[in-house]
């Protein structure tokens, strides 16, 4: 007798799938909201009673609610699946926020910015090779640290995870090291940039060129402004086109040392390691540029991509896991630390240094 097993149709697993999303999509979106309110709540208050209160954007009261709850009672599993979405909603964000640059704007920012981005991932990448010697850590350790720094944080890591053939442990390190990083950026990149009287355009290119993980670069970016975060997408967009290359380099150098696989197809490599979401932003700036958009169209699309911004900045919080990051070692942290100040000291250099040549 043949047993058998009675499978779900394919046309209830999208519902299912979308079902177990919904809660946690839901939390991302309450907290975000949440943060909202809190922002126009204190700015009403403090105008009704005539109080200087401190103007303290939405994006940083999402975080820290987030934060609170990961580090408090926890995000309970249900929740789990689509708060991991967040990073879904970072990338739809970038891509309508496309509509609000004409192509002109990329391209001369762009000139800019790559020239930038080619020194910081030379000086990313040279500096976290040396401290991890230094510091004693892994090789392949310290291959994920330079990776993650240099060009785009935790998805950088994992991409480079798989091509390097480096272990689990080691790209928890580099991700623990980088996500704590990402979240001290939040508060102090914008008072540094207040304190050197920074314009919204030079912050923005500087966030985007110094702080590893886009969620955090766009919320460090937004904070500062809303036009800063609008500079800061921009930068580190270009920064994350550098990824197929920058693994690709990393996975033929491990496996030159039989300690990788060989890249047999070059071109499929560089393909499947491109963020795709590049292409979607590009695509829609370029349709800006040619008119397809109406002005009421064109601020829809604007006012989307805040909203996705929204429950991306809610779930950065609810990712941050300060207690297992507390568990970690402290040499992965200190290698990060220490390359993270260098870069964001240079590239303050560089961008200070643009501005009065070039006057961003």
């Amino acid at each position: 007798m043949t047993d058998f097993v009675l499978s779900e149709p394919g046309n209830l697993r999208l519902p299912r799938r979308f079902l177990d999303l919904l809660p946690g999509i839901l939390l991302l979106a309450a907290i975000g909201y949440l943060g909202k309110l809190t922002e126009q709540s204190i700015a009403a208050y403090g105008k009704a009673n005539a109080l200087p209160l401190p103007n303290i954007e939405y994006v940083l009261w999402a975080i820290l609610f987030g934060l609170v709850i990961a580090n408090t009672v926890g995000v309970p599993r249900i929740f789990r699946p689509g708060v991991a979405t967040y990073e879904f909603w970072l990338k739809a964000g970038i891509v309508l926020l496309g509509v609000r640059f004409l192509l002109g704007d990329v391209l001369k920012l762009g000139g800019v910015s790559l020239a930038l981005v080619a020194i910081e991932l030379a000086v990313a990448i040279a500096f976290m090779s040396v401290l991890g010697r230094v510091f004693g850590l892994r090789p392949k350790l310290t291959s994920l640290l330079a990776v993650g720094s240099s060009i785009c944080g935790v998805s950088a890591i994992i991409a480079a995870q798989g091509a390097i053939e480096a272990e689990d442990e080691d790209a928890s390190l580099a991700i623990a090291a980088i996500l704590a990083l990402g979240a001290a950026s939040l508060f102090v990149f914008p008072l540094i940039g207040h304190a050197l009287g920074l314009s919204d355009h030079a912050f923005g290119l500087w966030a985007g060129l110094a702080v590893d993980n886009t969620a955090e670069a766009t919320a460090a970016g937004a904070l500062y402004s809303d036009a800063a975060g609008k500079f800061a997408v921009l930068a580190k967009t270009a920064r994350n086109a550098t990824i197929g290359f920058v693994v690709l380099g990393y996975a033929i150098y491990w496996a030159s040392r039989g300690s990788a696989r060989r890249v047999e197809n070059k071109a499929r490599f560089l393909w499947q390691k491109f963020p795709k979401f590049v292409l979607g932003f590009l695509l829609i700036s370029l349709l800006a540029t040619a008119g397809a958009f109406r002005a009421d169209q064109a601020a829809s699309l604007a006012n989307l991509s805040r909203w996705a911004f929204l429950l991306t900045f809610a779930g950065v919080g609810l990712r941050t896991d300060l207690r297992e990051m507390r568990k970690q070692g402290a040499r992965p942290f200190i290698v990060g630390a220490l390359g993270e100040v260098v870069v964001a000291l240079l590239t303050l250099g560089l961008v200070i240094g643009a501005d009065a040549v070039v006057g961003l």
